[in-house]
């Protein structure tokens, strides 16, 4: 890989029979403008030849691959940070790497140069918008854009932090590798390192240029929200009681991890539990003092609407 320049990163790799298009994202990853990388992978029990990927392409890259637990995405990627290696005397960062997308060549340095532009020792992540693509990567257009600012109150109520484009420095790095300590369960883990870092008073930087290609096909986890029905889909899920689910999980893992929020941040905390409880009028001043919002009219407004229904 040559000499060092700047921070190594650590590329946390979740894999679950991704073999159509894992070789792609791994040619992508050693293509890298920014040199030192490790890609730690997890494989999740395949049975299509992804873990003879992985094998062959740590034979000329650093990279190691382990066991994962099997109950899904999330957990694969809270068992990578368990897994992580020890850290450099000055901290390693982490990146989040899906199976399939295909990264930018300057992904790492862009992400890097933007954190480190922040000259702040605090935790902080990066994250991007994308190019949503179709399963040969033939068509582009820009994922949605993220025209408020992130912050606890945005991230209690949704996630703007694309899990696929994430970079963390190494504070954020510390805190997330010690958190998930303590950790048993969360909804997406893009979405919990999103509440984490910001409930701890870290920063984010939200990047408005796309650092990779996100592959849309038939066995997405997610997929991407950018149009109008699936933006639609995302809010009827919202108001049919997913998002009541939800907040009970989060809400549960960031009690645990109370000792790491901001005495401000366990205040809205603590607000935003008490307010999911009691007659509709308390639940609506609530919500009104802690100014929780999302990133369109629409959406916010059916956070209110949630509310209304006993949704939330």
């Amino acid at each position: 890989m040559g000499d060092r320049r700047g921070p190594h990163v650590v590329i946390l790799l979740a894999v679950y029979n991704g073999g159509d298009y894992l070789s792609e994202q791994l040619q992508s990853i050693a293509a890298q403008d920014h040199p030192d990388w490790q890609v730690l992978a997890s494989d999740d029990g395949s049975d299509d030849g992804s873990q003879d990927i992985l094998d062959k392409f740590a034979e000329r890259s650093p990279a190691q691959c382990v066991t994962g637990p099997k109950r899904g995405a999330a957990a694969n990627f809270l068992s990578l940070l368990r897994h992580a290696p020890d850290r450099t005397p000055e901290g390693h960062w982490l990146a989040f790497s899906d199976q399939d997308d295909v990264w930018l060549p300057d992904k790492l340095s862009r992400g890097i140069a933007a954190l480190e532009a922040l000259e702040d020792a605090r935790p902080a992540l990066y994250c991007s918008r994308t190019w949503i693509t179709d399963t040969d990567l033939h068509t582009r257009r820009l994922s949605a854009a993220r025209p408020r600012p992130p912050s606890f109150r945005n991230a209690l109520v949704q996630n703007v932090a694309s899990g696929n484009t994430i970079l963390l420095n190494a504070a954020a790095a510390r805190l997330v590798e010690a958190a998930v300590q303590k950790v048993e369960r969360v909804v997406v883990h893009d979405w919990w390192v999103y509440q984490l870092i910001t409930g701890a008073g870290g920063r984010v930087v939200h990047d408005d240029t796309p650092t990779l290609l996100y592959r849309q096909h038939d066995v997405n986890q997610i997929g991407s929200n950018d149009t109008r029905l699936a933006r639609l889909r995302r809010i009827r899920q919202l108001l049919q009681g997913h998002f009541r689910d939800w907040n009970e999980v989060n809400i549960a893992t960031l009690s645990r991890l109370d000792g790491y929020l901001t005495p401000e941040n366990r205040e809205v905390l603590a607000e935003f539990a008490a307010m999911r409880r009691g007659p509709l009028p308390a639940r609506l001043a609530r919500l009104w003092r802690l100014g929780l919002y999302r990133q369109s009219r629409i959406s916010t407004f059916a956070l209110w609407l949630s509310l209304v229904l006993n949704r939330i």
